[in-house]
C-alpha cells in the first residue's frame, strides 16, 4: 500500500512546500472575515495531511501540520517570525510561583504528613528535594497519572509552600496584577481572534456526532469514498476478547491484533481497517456480532477519513494551545477568557461547558488531551480557577450522572477534576456558601440509590452486577464530599452556618435512610436458605465513617452550629422512633423494691438492625456538648429536658444484645452474613462510628436515668430478667436438668452483660466522656495492643483507627509507651511495651476481640510471674468522668447491681447447686475491683467536709434482708478465698480484700492521721514476704544441687572419650553429615601433605557406611555393591560469566570441549546431601511420575517441579532436584593399582612419550577407517604402525563397577549433558564426558569464588552438603570415562593435549588466550586414564597428573603475563629484585622475543611477579580443591584458617616450587619451543595489536548491580522508562534486572516474545539471555524482588529496601520512605552466588500453593 502512495505523497509535498506560513498569516491579517478564511484553509489542507492511508505516519503528519497549519497561526499571533516572537513573550513574562507539573503514570509523588493540608497535596520529586519537607515525616507514592504538583500553592501547605526553585518567583507578588498588562494591545487582539477560532473549531469537531459528514463550513468540494472502521475502548471487554475478535474480523496476525488492542487501550480508539464504505462496514458487523454475546458489544464506527483527519488535527490543536500558553501568563489568561465566555445559546454554552458535558461521549485520548489543557490553563490561573469551579459545581449533577453511566475509569472522567477544586479550602467554602455544594453532592448521591423499602430505608436486596457497578461509581461522590469537608473553617460567617446546616439536613436525610436498614430476624429450626446481601450496606457505612466524623468536627468548631445540629439530629431520631413504638405492649419490671415500665421486646424473636447512624451521630454530638462545655454554658438552649433516656438507649442496647447472642451461639442458623456484620461492627475500620458510639449512647442514657431502672431494662433485653428477679431461680434452673445448650447460652449472656457494664463504667478515655485528651486515648489503644505481643509499626497502625488524612496519631505518643527493637537479616522492627505501662492494662478493654483478650491475659500473667509479682490483673485507676456523665459511677453501687453480684457470688460459693462459670465470677470480681478503685479515688480527692456519696464498701459489708438472710458480698469473698476450685482467682480476691481494708482505714482515720491506713496491709505484706523468702531459699538449694550433678556428668563423659579415642575418631569420619572439616583422618601436625604426583601422601581409605533416607537401611560404599546416590540439581549458570551476550546458536552442533575464559555459561551441580539407594530412588521417582500423570488429568496447575524434565523433590527436605550423583570410593586408587616403577620420566620425556602414543593412536584410527572390509589385514597393520614401548592400544580395561553403579554413572552423565546443552538426552553422544568434566570444574570454581568473596579459608569447615556434593561430583567425573566409549575419551584427550603441545593432526584448537585453564586441567586429568590404561611401560597415573598440572600451570602463567595490565603503580620502592622477580623478568623477555616485540615495554620485575601471583591464586585454590577431592589427601592445617594468602602452603600441597618460574627453567628445553608455538598464534598477535580483547586475571567477582540508597530515585528512573516496543508509551510494570541492570517492560502484551514456541513476557525472555534460565528482578512499582527460573517457576522475595521501622513495603501501600538495607541485599547476592535461586523458588512454591497458580512466563 505504501508504494502506491509514494508518488502521490511526493506530489503533495510540492504543493505544501509552496505554501508559506508567513504569506498565509499576511493574508489572514488583511481578511475581513477571518473565521471563514481560516476554516477554508483548514478544510483544504487538513484532509490532505492527515489520514492518508491505513496506518498513521505521525512524524510526517506532525511535520506537515506544523508547516502548513500551525505555522501561519504562530506567525499571525506574534506578528513576526515565531522563532523571535515567542522568546520575546517569554522574557516579558514573569515566571510563575506555581509548579503545576502534570504527573506521568508511575512517577513518584511526595506528601508531607506534617505540613500538607490533606493527603492530596503532593510535590513532584524535584520540588520535594528542594523543599523543607524532605526532613519531615513524608509519604511517597507512585502517581496514577493526571494530578499535578502543588508546589507554590499556599493553601495546600501549613508551612513551606515553596521549594527553593519557586521561592525565587514569589518576591514580586504584592497584589494580583493583571497578566495582560505585559502584552501589547495588538498582540492581545490577534491572540484573542486566533484562540477563539481555533478553540471553537477543536471543540466543534471533537463533539461532532455524525460519522459520515463534516460541519458545513469544513465541507470539501469532492468527497472521496475512503472510510475508517474505528474501534473504541471500553472497560468491559478483556484484551484477549479484543485480540481474538480482531483476528477474525480483519484477518490480521496475532501480533498486529495485539498492536491494535494496545493502541485502543492506550488512546481509546484505533482504526482497524481503511477502505471504501462497504469494506469497513463488513468488518464492523463481524466485530459487533462477535462481542455482543455476554455483554454489550464493542463500540465500532465507520467514519469518513476526512472527519478522522479533522479530529486528529483538533487534538493536535489542543496540545498546541497548551504549549503556546506556556510562553506567557497573558496568553493563558486570554485562553481562559475564550473558554469560559458564554456562547450565543446562554446557559452551558461556553466552550469549556460544552467539552465537560460531552466528556462521556469522547474517547480516552481526546479526554486526556483536553483535561491536560484545562489543568495547564484554567487551574493555573487563580482568577479563572474560581470561575471554572463555579461552572463545575453548577454542572456537578450532570457530570456525575454521566460518569455513573460511562464505562471508563474515574481517572479518564472530567469528574475526576473535583480533587483539584474541592480540596482548595477557600474554593470549597465559596462553593458551599454560593452554590450550596454540600447539599448538591448529598442529593445527587441519594438520587442514585433509588431502591427503598416500605419505611423509606435503603434496600440492597440481591445486587445485580450492573447495580454493583453503579454503586461503586456512586461512591466517588462520597469522596468529593470528603474533599469539601477536609479542612474545618476557623472562622464561620452566618452564610456559611446557614448553608452548612442546610447540608447537614440533607446528610440527616441520608442517615435516616440508613437507620435500621438490612433488618434481620433470628432463624429458628432450620438454617437460612440464602445468605442475605449485607456487603453493600457496610460498604456504604465504611465510606461514610470519615464523613460522619468530619461533620462532627465541623459542628464542634462553632457553638451555634453544634446546638442547631444537636436539635436537628434529635428531631430526626424522634421521627425514626415514632414508627417503632406502636404495637409493643408495656410491661413492668421490679427487683429489690425498684420497678420500671418498659416495652416487651425480645431481640431473639423480633427484627433487629445493626445500622443506627442517626442514634450514633446524636451520641457523638452529645459527647461534643460535654467536651466543648456548651452543655454547661447554654443549658437553656438545649432540649436536654425533653430527652427520654429509655428511648435513646433502646436501639444501641438491642444491637449490643444481638452481638452477645451471636457470641452465645443463638444465631448460628443465620449463616455467615451475620457473623461478618458483627465482625465489621467491632472492626477498626467501622467501630469508631458504630460500636464505640453505641457504648457512648448507653453511657449518655445511664447518666440521665436511675441506674436501677437501666439495669432492669438491660436484664430484660438480655432475656435474663427471670434468673435474677426470682430468688433461687438459678437452682431450679440447673436442677431441672435442662438442655445443656440453654445453660451454656445463659451463662454466656450473663458474662456478656457483665462485660457491657464493665465497659459502660470503664470506657472513659473519649474526650468529653472522661476528663482526658486525644493523645491519652491513643496511648491507651497502643498500650493494649502491645500488651498482647510486641508489634511491628505497620501492624500497630492497622490496629488503630485512621482519621480522614490516613493518620492515626501514633508517632506522637509511641516513644512514651514503647521501646523499638531493630530487625536482623529477616523479620521486622518491633515495638515492645515499656514495663511501667503495664499497670494501665485493663483485661476488659473494649476493643479486644475474644482471641486478643485471652492472649493478652496470658501474656500479662506470664510477665508478672517472671517479675515474681502478684498475678492478679486488677482494674487500672481511671480518670474521672466529665460532669455530664458523672452520675454513671452510681451503677456500681445500685441495689440491682449488688443483687446481681451477690447472686453470682452465691452460686460460686454453693458451686455444685448452680450453673455458673468462672468467667462470670472473674467479671464480677473485676466490677467489685472497679467500684473499690472508684471509692478510693473519691476519698482521696474529696474536699474538706465534703461527704463522699459513693459508699460501696459499706454496702458490700451488709448481709441480706430478713426473709432469706443471704451473707454479705464481703463474707462470700472471704469464703471463696479458700475455695480449692478457684486457684486462678485467689490473687484477685486477695487484692480486693487488701484494697477493701485500705479504704476502710481511710474512712476511719480522720484527715489528720494518715499513718494508720497502712497497718493492716503491712501485716499482710510481712506474712507474704516470709512466704516469698522461704520459696527463694528452696529454689537456691535446688539450683546448687542441679549444678553439682551436671558437673559430675560432664566429668564422666570426658573420661569415656579419652579411653575410647579411636572409636570416636572413626564415628566422626563415618558420619558424613556432621559439618565436615575436610580432613579425613587424625592429622599429624608435623607432616606435610602432597595432593598429587608420585610423591602423593598415601592415606589409608576408611570404610564408609551410609544410611538410605527412604528405607533406613545402612550400607557400606563399595565398588561392587548396590549403588547409593545423592539427590542433586544440575542447572546452567551465568553467575561467573564475563560476557552475557554470548549465545549458543545451535546446541546440536556446538562443541563444548574448550571452555572460554569468559565462562559465559557453565553447568553447576548442587546437592542437598541426602543419600538414597539407587533402586529406592528409582521407585520413588516412578511413583512421582505416575502421580503427576494422574494429576494432569485432574487439574491443569503447574507443580513446583517439572516431572517431564526429570525434576523431583528430595524426599527428606523437599529440595528441588533433577538427578542423582552416585557415591563412589576414590576412583584413582582403583585404576592405578598397577605396578609403579621407580624411575618416572621428567616433563620433557613424558611429553615425548605421550606425543608418540597419541601419534600411534591416530595412525591406527586412520588405518582402521581405511581398511574396514578385510579383517585379516588388520593384524598386519598393527605391526606396520610403530608402537612406543609398552603401549598396547588393543587392550581394553575391565570396568570395576557393578551394573547398578554403571547405570547411575550413565544417568547422572546424561542428565548433566541434557541440562548443560539444552538438548535431548543421548548417552552415546561424545559430548557427555566433556559436560561431566565441565560441571565438575565449574562447580569447584563457583565455590572457590564464594569462599574468596567471603574471606573464608579454602579448607575451612564447609557445610556438609557442599562437602558431600563436591566429593561425589569429583569422584563421579573421574569415574565417568569407564562408562563412556574409550575411543571417544582418547580422542578428547588428544585434542585437549594438542592445545598445549601442538600436533599436526589438530589444527583447529583455540589459541591459548581463549582457554579456561582450570577447565582444561580437569578435563586432561580426568581423560588421561583412558590413555594410561593401555600403557604398560610403568609410568604411573600420578606422574601423568603431576606433569599435566605443571604444563597447564605454565600455560596459565604465560596467559597471565600476556594479558596483564602493566601500568606502573608507582610501586618501585619495593623493587628489591629477588630471584622470583628476576626469573619473571627473564620469562617476560622470552615472551617479548616470541611475540615479535609486540608485547608492551618491560615493566619492573616486582610488578610482574605481583601480577602473576595475584592472577594465579584462584587457579591454585581451585586445583587444591580438585586434587583434594580427587585423591582424598587431607589439607594441611595451615590452609584451614583464614587470614594469610597461603600461597606457599598451596604450592607445597600441589607439589609446585614456590618460585613458579622455576618450572620454566627446569624444563627449558621443551618449554621454549612450546612458548614459541603458543605466542605465534594469530589470535595472540591480534590481541597484542589491540584488534581484539581477552580476559585478564584474576577475574573480578561478579556482583549484582549497585542500587541507590533512596528508593524514590529508582521509582523516578522507572517513571522515565517507556516501553521499548510501543512507541514512547509508559511501561506499566517496569522491572529491573538486578544482574545486569536492564529495565524491562514486564507483564504486558507489547513486550511478549516467542521463546521455544511459547509467548513469554519480557522478564522470562531476559532470564534466558542474561541468566540462562534464572533471573533476579526488582519490580519497581511494587517494590518486590522477583525470582524466576525457567518458564513455570517463580516466587516473590522480600525486597532489600526497608523503612525507618525496619519493614519492607511490598506494593508501596504505606508509602513510608524506603532505604537500602545492605545486609539484605548481600543476602540476595549470596543466594545468587550459591546458585540457590531455583531452590529458593521451590521452597516458596511448596510453602505457598497460590504461587503455583501464577503464570510466571507472562511476567
Amino acid at each position: 500500500m505504501a508504494s502506491e502512495l509514494e508518488p502521490e505523497v511526493q506530489g503533495l509535498d510540492r504543493t505544501f512546500l509552496e505554501c508559506s506560513a508567513e504569506e498565509t498569516a499576511g493574508k489572514w491579517l488583511q481578511a475581513t472575515d477571518l473565521t471563514r478564511e481560516v476554516y477554508q484553509h483548514l478544510a483544504h489542507y487538513v484532509p490532505r495531511i492527515y489520514c492518508r492511508g491505513p496506518n498513521p505516519f505521525p512524524q510526517k503528519e506532525d511535520m506537515l501540520a506544523q508547516h502548513v497549519l500551525l505555522g501561519p497561526m504562530e506567525w499571525y499571533l506574534c506578528g513576526e517570525d515565531p522563532e523571535f516572537g515567542f522568546p520575546k513573550l517569554e522574557q516579558a513574562n514573569k515566571p510563575s510561583h506555581l509548579c503545576g507539573r502534570v504527573f506521568k503514570v508511575g512517577e513518584p509523588t511526595y506528601s508531607c504528613r506534617d505540613c500538607a493540608v490533606d493527603p492530596t497535596c503532593v510535590l513532584c520529586m524535584e520540588c520535594f528535594l528542594g523543599s523543607i519537607h524532605r526532613d519531615h515525616r513524608y509519604r511517597m507514592t507512585t502517581s496514577g497519572g493526571g494530578g499535578f504538583c502543588d508546589c507554590g500553592d499556599t493553601e495546600a501547605w501549613k508551612e513551606g509552600p515553596y521549594c527553593q526553585k519557586h521561592e525565587l518567583n514569589t518576591s514580586e507578588i504584592e497584589e494580583e496584577e493583571d497578566p495582560l498588562v505585559r502584552l501589547s494591545e495588538d498582540v492581545i487582539a490577534r491572540t484573542y481572534n486566533i484562540f477563539a477560532i481555533m478553540f471553537r473549531y477543536a471543540v466543534e469537531i471533537l463533539t461532532w456526532e455524525k460519522e459520515n459528514e463534516l460541519p458545513a463550513d469544513l465541507k470539501m468540494v469532492e468527497k472521496s469514498d475512503t472510510y475508517y472502521c474505528m474501534l473504541f475502548n471500553d472497560e468491559v471487554h478483556t484484551y484477549e476478547q479484543v485480540i481474538y475478535t480482531l483476528q477474525k474480523a480483519v484477518n490480521c496476525t496475532q501480533k498486529e491484533a495485539i498492536g491494535f488492542a494496545t493502541t485502543v487501550d492506550r488512546d481509546g480508539r484505533r482504526s482497524v481497517r481503511y477502505g471504501d464504505f462497504q469494506y469497513c462496514e463488513q468488518a464492523k458487523s463481524v466485530i459487533v456480532r462477535n462481542t455482543s454475546r455476554q455483554t454489550k458489544p464493542l463500540k465500532v464506527q465507520v467514519m469518513h477519513s476526512s472527519l478522522v483527519a479533522h479530529q486528529n488535527f483538533g487534538l493536535k490543536l489542543l496540545s498546541w494551545l497548551g504549549s503556546i500558553i506556556g510562553y506567557s501568563d497573558g496568553l493563558r489568561r486570554i485562553l481562559c477568557q475564550v473558554g469560559l465566555q458564554e456562547g450565543p445559546d446562554g446557559e452551558n454554552s461556553s466552550l469549556v461547558d460544552r467539552l465537560m458535558l460531552s466528556d462521556s461521549k469522547l474517547w480516552k485520548g481526546a479526554r486526556s488531551v483536553y483535561h491536560q489543557l484545562f489543568m495547564s490553563s484554567l487551574l493555573m490561573d487563580l482568577k479563572y480557577k474560581k470561575l471554572f469551579a463555579v461552572r463545575f459545581a453548577k454542572n456537578y449533577e450532570r457530570l456525575q450522572s454521566d460518569y455513573v453511566t460511562d464505562d471508563h475509569d474515574r481517572e479518564f472522567s472530567v469528574a475526576d477534576l473535583s480533587v483539584q477544586i474541592f480540596t482548595v479550602p477557600s474554593l470549597a467554602r465559596m462553593l458551599i456558601t454560593e452554590e450550596n455544594l454540600m447539599t448538591i453532592i448529598i442529593k445527587t448521591f441519594m438520587d442514585h440509590l433509588r431502591h427503598r423499602d416500605g419505611q423509606g430505608r435503603f434496600q440492597f436486596e440481591r445486587y445485580t452486577a450492573l447495580q454493583a457497578f453503579k454503586f461503586r461509581r456512586v461512591q466517588s461522590l462520597i469522596l468529593d464530599l470528603k474533599y469539601v469537608l477536609i479542612s474545618r473553617p476557623a472562622v464561620w460567617s452566618d452564610e456559611l452556618r446557614h448553608k452548612f446546616l442546610e447540608g447537614f439536613d440533607a446528610f440527616l436525610e441520608l442517615l435516616k435512610c440508613m437507620q435500621g436498614m438490612d433488618p434481620i430476624t433470628r432463624q429458628v429450626g432450620q438454617h437460612i436458605e440464602m445468605e442475605p446481601e449485607w456487603e453493600a450496606a457496610f460498604t456504604l457505612q465504611m465510606k461514610l465513617t470519615h464523613i460522619i466524623s468530619m461533620v462532627q468536627d465541623w459542628c464542634a468548631s462553632d457553638e451555634k452550629v453544634l446546638i442547631e445540629a444537636y436539635k436537628k439530629c434529635l428531631g430526626v431520631l424522634m421521627q425514626c422512633h415514632g414508627g417503632f413504638t406502636d404495637g409493643e405492649q408495656p410491661i413492668t419490671l421490679s427487683i429489690c423494691g425498684h420497678s420500671v415500665e418498659t416495652i416487651r421486646y425480645c431481640v431473639s424473636q423480633e427484627k433487629v438492625s445493626i445500622h443506627l447512624p442517626v442514634s450514633r451521630l446524636l451520641a457523638g454530638l452529645h459527647v461534643l456538648l460535654s467536651r466543648s462545655e456548651v452543655a454547661y454554658k447554654f443549658p437553656e438552649l438545649l432540649p436536654l429536658s425533653e430527652l427520654s433516656p429509655p428511648m435513646l438507649i433502646e436501639h444501641p442496647l438491642r444491637c449490643l444484645v444481638l452481638c452477645a447472642q451471636v457470641h452465645a451461639g443463638m444465631w448460628r442458623r443465620n449463616g455467615f452474613s451475620l457473623v461478618n456484620q458483627i465482625y465489621y461492627y467491632h472492626n477498626v475500620k467501622c467501630r469508631r462510628e458504630m460500636f464505640d458510639k453505641d457504648i457512648m449512647m448507653l453511657q449518655t442514657g445511664v447518666s440521665m436515668m436511675d441506674p436501677n431502672h437501666f439495669l432492669m431494662i438491660m436484664l430484660s433485653r438480655f432475656e435474663l430478667y427471670q434468673i435474677f428477679s426470682t430468688p433461687d431461680y438459678g437452682k431450679r434452673f440447673s436442677s431441672e436438668i435442662t438442655h445443656k445448650d440453654v445453660i451454656q447460652q445463659n451463662n454466656t449472656l450473663i458474662e456478656e452483660m457483665l462485660y457491657l457494664i464493665i465497659m459502660l463504667v470503664g470506657e472513659r478515655f473519649i474526650p468529653g466522656v472522661g476528663q482526658v485528651n486525644a493523645t491519652e486515648e491513643i496511648k491507651r489503644e497502643i498500650i493494649h495492643q502491645l500488651s498482647i505481643k510486641p508489634m511491628a509499626h505497620s501492624e500497630l497502625v492497622k490496629s488503630l483507627p485512621e482519621d480522614e488524612n490516613k493518620e492515626t496519631g501514633m508517632e506522637n505518643v509511641i516513644e512514651t509507651v514503647a521501646h523499638f527493637k531493630k530487625p536482623g537479616l529477616t523479620g521486622r522492627g518491633m515495638y515492645e511495651l515499656k514495663p511501667e505501662c503495664a499497670k494501665e492494662f485493663n483485661l476488659y478493654f473494649y476493643h479486644f476481640s475474644r482471641a486478643e483478650q485471652s492472649k493478652a491475659e496470658e501474656a500479662q500473667r506470664k510477665l508478672r510471674r517472671q517479675n515474681r509479682e502478684d498475678t492478679a490483673l486488677p482494674p487500672p485507676v481511671l480518670p474521672p468522668f466529665c460532669p455530664l456523665f458523672a452520675s454513671l459511677v452510681n451503677i456500681l453501687q445500685s441495689d440491682v447491681m449488688l443483687c446481681i453480684m451477690g447472686t453470682i457470688l452465691q452460686w460460686a460459693v454453693e458451686h455444685n447447686g448452680y450453673a455458673w462459670s468462672e468467667s462470670m465470677l472473674q467479671r464480677v470480681l473485676h466490677l467489685i475491683g472497679m467500684a473499690l478503685q472508684e471509692e478510693k479515688q473519691h476519698l482521696e480527692n474529696a474536699m474538706e467536709e465534703h461527704v463522699v456519696t459513693f459508699t460501696f464498701t459499706q454496702k458490700i459489708s451488709k448481709p441480706g434482708e430478713a426473709p432469706n438472710n443471704s451473707p454479705s458480698i464481703l463474707a462470700m469473698l472471704e469464703t471463696l478465698q479458700n475455695a480449692p476450685y478457684l486457684e486462678v482467682h485467689k490473687d484477685m480476691i486477695r487484692w480486693i480484700l487488701k484494697t477493701f481494708n485500705a479504704i476502710k482505714k481511710i474512712r476511719e482515720s480522720s484527715p489528720t492521721s494518715p499513718v494508720a491506713e497502712t497497718e493492716g496491709t503491712i501485716m499482710e505484706e510481712s506474712s507474704r514476704d516470709k512466704d516469698k523468702a522461704e520459696r527463694k531459699r528452696k529454689a537456691e538449694i535446688a539450683r546448687l544441687r542441679r549444678e553439682k550433678i551436671m558437673a559430675q556428668m560432664s566429668e564422666m563423659q570426658r573420661h569415656f572419650i579419652d579411653e575410647n579415642k579411636e572409636l570416636f575418631q572413626q564415628t566422626l569420619e563415618l558420619d558424613g553429615s556432621s559439618s565436615a572439616v575436610l580432613d579425613s583422618g587424625p592429622v599429624v601436625s608435623g607432616t606435610t601433605f602432597t595432593a598429587l604426583g608420585p610423591a602423593q601422601t598415601q592415606v589409608s581409605e576408611h570404610r564408609q557406611f551410609v544410611t538410605c533416607i527412604l528405607c533406613q537401611e545402612e550400607q557400606e560404599v563399595k565398588v561392587e555393591s548396590k549403588a547409593m546416590v545423592l539427590a542433586a540439581f544440575v542447572q546452567r549458570s551465568t553467575v561467573l560469566s564475563k560476557n552475557r551476550s554470548k549465545f549458543i546458536q545451535d546446541p546440536e552442533k556446538y562443541d563444548p570441549l574448550f571452555m572460554h575464559p569468559d565462562l559465559s555459561c557453565g553447568t553447576h551441580t548442587g546437592s542437598c546431601g541426602h543419600i538414597m539407594h539407587a533402586h529406592c530412588w528409582q521407585r520413588y521417582f516412578d511413583s512421582v511420575q505416575n502421580k503427576e500423570q494422574r494429576r494432569q488429568q485432574r487439574l491443569r496447575l503447574h507443580m513446583s517441579y517439572d516431572v517431564e524434565n526429570g525434576e523431583f523433590l528430595c524426599p527428606l527436605c523437599e529440595c528441588l532436584s533433577n538427578t542423582v550423583i552416585p557415591l563412589l570410593l576414590p576412583p584413582r586408587n582403583i585404576f592405578s593399582s598397577r605396578l609403579n616403577f621407580s624411575d618416572q620420566p621428567n616433563l620433557t620425556q613424558w611429553i615425548r612419550i605421550i606425543s608418540q602414543q597419541i601419534k600411534a593412536l591416530q595412525s591406527l584410527r586412520k588405518e582402521e577407517n581405511a581398511s574396514i572390509p578385510a579383517s585379516s589385514e588388520n593384524s598386519k597393520n598393527m605391526e606396520e604402525v610403530e608402537l612406543p614401548q609398552g603401549f598396547r592400544p588393543d587392550f581394553h580395561p575391565q570396568n570395576p563397577y557393578s551394573e547398578n553403579i554403571k547405570e547411575m554413572l550413565t544417568t547422572f552423565g546424561t542428565a548433566t549433558y541434557k541440562v548443560g546443552l539444552k538438548v535431548h538426552p543421548n548417552e552415546e553422544d561424545p559430548r557427555v564426558p566433556i559436560m561431566c568434566w565441565g560441571s565438575c570444574a565449574y562447580t569447584i570454581q563457583s565455590i572457590e569464588r564464594i569462599l574468596s568473596d567471603e574471606d573464608k579459608p579454602l579448607f575451612g569447615p564447609l557445610p556438609c552438603r557442599l562437602d558431600d556434593c563436591l566429593r561425589s561430583l569429583t569422584r563421579f567425573a573421574a569415574a565417568h570415562w569407564t562408562v563412556a566409549s574409550l575411543l571417544v575419551v582418547q580422542r578428547h584427550f588428544c585434542k585437549l593435549f594438542a592445545s598445549l603441545v601442538p600436533n599436526d593432526s589438530h589444527d583447529d584448537v583455540p589459541c591459548i588466550l581463549d582457554i579456561d585453564m582450570f577447565h582444561l586441567l580437569v578435563s586432561l586429568v580426568l581423560a588421561f586414564p583412558a590413555l594410561q590404561c593401555q600403557d604398560f611401560s610403568g609410568i604411573s597415573l600420578g606422574t601423568g597428573d603431576l606433569h599435566i598440572f605443571h604444563l597447564v600451570t605454565m600455560a596459565h602463567i604465560v596467559q597471565i603475563l600476556l594479558t596483564s595490565c602493566t601500568e606502573e603503580n608507582g610501586m618501585d620502592q619495593e623493587n628489591l629484585t629477588g630471584e622470583e622477580e628476576l626469573a619473571t623478568l627473564t620469562l617476560y623477555k622470552i615472551l617479548h622475543q616470541c611475540t615479535g616485540s609486540a608485547l608492551k615495554e618491560i615493566p619492573s620485575g616486582w610488578h610482574l611477579w605481583r601480577s602473576v601471583r595475584a592472577g594465579i591464586m584462584p587457579f591454585l585454590k581451585c586445583s587444591a580443591l580438585f586434587f583434594h577431592y580427587l585423591n582424598g589427601v587431607p589439607a594441611p592445617s595451615d590452609i584451614q584458617v583464614s587470614g594469610a594468602s597461603h600461597f606457599e602452603h598451596l604450592c607445597n600441597y600441589l607439589s609446585l616450587p614456590t618460585n613458579l618460574i622455576c618450572l620454566f627453567q627446569e624444563n627449558s628445553e621443551i618449554m621454549n619451543s612450546l612458548i614459541e608455538s603458543w605466542c605465534r598464534n594469530n589470535e595472540v598477535k591480534q590481541y597484542l595489536e589491540g584488534e581484539r580483547d581477552a580476559v585478564s586475571y584474576p577475574r573480578e567477582s561478579n556482583k549484582l548491580i549497585d542500587l541507590p540508597e533512596d528508593y524514590s530515585s529508582l521509582i523516578n528512573q522507572a517513571s522515565n522508562f517507556s516501553c521499548p516496543k510501543s512507541g514512547g508509551d509508559k511501561s506499566r510494570a517496569p522491572t529491573l534486572c538486578l544482574v545486569c541492570g536492564t529495565l524491562l517492560c514486564s507483564q504486558s502484551y507489547c513486550c511478549q516474545t516467542e521463546l521455544e514456541g511459547e509467548d513469554v513476557g519480557a522478564c522470562t525472555a531476559h532470564t534466558y539471555s542474561c541468566g540462562s534460565g534464572a533471573g533476579i528482578f526488582l519490580r519497581v512499582r511494587e517494590c518486590q524482588v522477583l525470582f524466576l527460573a525457567g518458564k513455570t517457576k517463580g516466587c516473590f522475595y522480600s525486597p532489600p529496601y526497608l523503612d525507618d521501622y525496619g519493614e519492607t513495603d511490598q506494593g508501596l501501600r504505606r508509602g513510608n520512605p524506603l532505604h537500602l538495607c545492605r545486609d539484605r541485599f548481600k543476602k540476595i547476592q549470596k543466594l545468587w552466588h550459591q546458585h540457590s535461586i531455583t531452590e529458593e523458588i521451590g521452597h516458596a512454591q511448596e510453602a505457598n500453593q497460590t504461587l503455583v497458580g501464577i503464570d510466571w512466563q507472562h511476567l
